[in-house]
């Protein structure tokens, strides 16, 4: 799959939490996302790797940041006002890879990549609960993309 990077300009600067002259997808997945976010009227507010979370990489035992794809701040059916942090991810990340009986480099890249998406929705998940917000990811299926 080719790797799809620029700007995104939304419709809604009001709605876009920081600045929303430099909003940048990383794929057309994000992209996809965050045309739904500017354009959801359920969507009060939304913004784009704002925030930094600390997190413990499991590959070599440093803190690093993460930065979340989004955080958005929903208003419900119910009219209940609720914030998400959200990461889009292939479906095939964020499941652990299956134990193979032949130890390839992308086996390890696989094994590596898994460990280090689980320390950052770890650490996510825990900042989410201390704020009283929810996390979430996002794949293929939920941006109906096959």
């Amino acid at each position: 799959m080719k790797a799809y990077k620029g700007k995104f300009n939304p419709q809604n600067y009001s709605k876009y939490e920081g600045d929303p002259t430099g909003i940048i997808f990383r794929s057309l997945w994000e992209r996809k996302a965050m045309k739904y976010l500017d354009e959801n009227p359920a969507v009060i507010l939304w913004s784009s790797e704002e925030i930094s979370i600390p997190y413990r990489s499991p590959v070599d035992d440093r803190v690093h940041r993460y930065f979340p794809d989004f955080k958005m701040t929903v208003r419900t059916i119910s009219g209940e006002i609720k914030t998400y942090l959200v990461e889009v991810k292939p479906k095939k990340q964020t499941v652990a890879p299956e134990v193979k009986k032949r130890i390839t480099k992308a086996y390890i890249t696989e094994v590596a990549t898994w460990g280090v998406n689980s320390a950052k929705w770890e650490a996510a998940e825990a900042y989410c609960a201390n704020k009283g917000w929810d996390f979430m990811i996002i794949t293929e299926t939920e941006l109906g993309i096959r």
